[in-house]
């Protein structure tokens, strides 16, 4: 299969995600990130809180280049999953690309804690159509800002907020329009 999924890559060109139900269930069928946006597939992304130690969100400012939602502020970091990686895997590795910071060799799955699902569509053009499960992940981490690398191409900018200045710039239109887990974070973050 992997000399297929290869082909496919390399024949219709960028990233290969896994296309789901209506449902989030996988159906180990590829295709491609232009073709699962062009046609409105369902496929699956993550987003990552990363929480330090006085309960601040890192988020990060998405790049004037990107094909969606430039220059609007972001969870710490967010991607599409690709075809035949878990979620929890990518999330560490959207964290080492995105924020070029390299996570401790001790990192495993219940670093990352769950905190559920949700579906998001969004038609940004005729043939841009985003039809996502996202999983939402929290990481609780003390990342120095001085310690983040940022990739240019994705990232423009980084700092911390708290989950109140997070709600204030969503409500003012600064934020990606996918917020359905800024209720979340804070029913977790008022915990503490």
């Amino acid at each position: 299969m992997e000399n297929l999924i290869d082909k496919i890559h390399y024949e219709q060109g960028g990233e290969l995600l896994e296309v789901v139900n209506e449902n989030g269930v996988g159906t180990n069928r590829p295709a491609t990130r232009g073709e699962v946006h062009k046609t409105g597939l369902w496929h699956r992304a993550i987003i990552v809180a990363i929480v330090n130690d006085e309960n601040k969100i890192l988020i990060q400012k998405r790049a004037k280049t990107k094909e969606k939602f430039p220059g609007l502020w972001d969870l710490s970091t967010a991607g599409h999953v690709p075809f035949g990686q878990d979620s929890v895997s990518c999330a560490a590795t959207e964290i080492m690309e995105e924020l070029g910071y390299m996570l401790p060799k001790k990192v495993g799955v219940r670093d990352f804690r769950f905190m559920g699902s949700f579906r998001n569509q969004l038609s940004l053009a005729d043939n841009f159509i985003e039809n996502q499960f996202y999983d939402f992940f929290i990481y609780n981490l003390n990342v120095p800002l001085e310690d983040i690398h940022i990739q240019k191409n994705e990232v423009e900018d980084v700092r911390y907020a708290t989950i109140f200045e997070i709600k204030e710039m969503a409500d003012q239109g600064l934020f990606h329009p996918r917020t359905e887990w800024i209720q979340i974070l804070y029913r977790y973050i008022a915990r503490f």
